[in-house]
């Protein structure tokens, strides 16, 4: 079990470990979970994941507090500790969903910040969260942990290289933004053309979703660039790494380098946060009036 610490492990032995009841609760609910330990103190307290793991043929493992601790690396274990097959899937599946919502991680090294961009796009309603070649391992237990059981509702693509992964989601009808601090397009301003678009395809057709009525966002004065769709349609999201965001050589693959405005004194946002109002822009666009 503390092996599984270790990516080497993990990939040699196709399973990783899972801490601490929310994430657990999570992970039985599923098929992947091959077994699960417990404390009898966390038994007590959580009867009904012990119970959920029993329907699935995994009959949980009693532990003293000691051999707990020696299982995981955490300061202060909860009691529960699960192990799950590998949530890796293959890109092709996910684009063969159609997917609306897509998030990607380009260079996305802190675990920490990968697991909770995770968590954005689950509670954001995305299709899928793409993780590419250089970013972190989505198994790591600290990533694990930060997704708070959201690794396990939507589907995850790992080691995929960033440009085959913009090439295959656009070949799906997904229009790729780049979310950059120095972007060209305001995504105020795709949300207001995505709105107008939204209204106006109401009033003309009683829907107001179809991916061709987004109108692309208007040019601004000065430097405001127009975006060559807006967010209506499918849409991808790629964000990058927590320093030093995206290389030029990866905002040229997208279709357009999107801002979130920064209307206080702040000099930027963190990725998770810049990550979360994206997200949720292209999520209110997609809701149906």
């Amino acid at each position: 079990m503390r092996r599984l610490s270790g990516r080497s492990a993990r990939v040699r032995e196709g399973r990783f470990a899972v801490e601490g009841p929310q994430a657990v609760r999570e992970a039985v609910a599923g098929p992947g979970v091959l077994a699960l330990y417990a404390t009898d103190d966390a038994a007590d307290r959580h009867t009904a994941i012990l119970d959920a793991a029993r329907a699935r043929g995994v009959e949980p493992v009693p532990v003293t507090d000691e051999v707990m601790a020696a299982m995981t690396e955490t300061v202060t274990p909860q009691g529960l500790l699960a192990v799950c097959r590998l949530v890796d899937v293959p890109l092709a599946d996910v684009v063969a969903r159609a997917p609306r919502l897509v998030a990607v991680l380009a260079h996305v090294r802190d675990p920490g910040n990968a697991g909770t961009v995770i968590r954005a796009a689950d509670a954001a309603g995305a299709d899928a969260v793409v993780l590419t070649d250089a970013s972190v391992d989505v198994h790591n237990p600290k990533c694990v942990r930060s997704t708070a059981g959201s690794l396990f509702h939507l589907p995850v693509v790992t080691g995929v290289p960033l440009a085959d992964a913009v090439a295959a989601l656009r070949a799906a009808g997904l229009t790729v933004y780049a979310a950059d601090g120095a972007g060209d397009v305001d995504l105020d301003a795709l949300l207001d053309a995505a709105e107008d678009a939204r209204r106006s395809g109401a009033a003309g057709t009683g829907t107001g979703t179809d991916a061709g009525t987004d109108a692309a966002a208007p040019a601004g004065a000065g430097t405001e660039a127009a975006a060559p769709a807006g967010l209506a349609g499918p849409v991808a999201w790629v964000f990058g790494n927590e320093a030093w965001g995206l290389p030029e050589a990866d905002r040229a693959l997208a279709d357009a380098v999107v801002r979130v405005p920064v209307h206080g004194q702040a000099e930027s946002l963190n990725l998770g946060t810049a990550a979360t109002v994206c997200l949720y822009a292209a999520a209110r666009a997609h809701r149906p009036l």
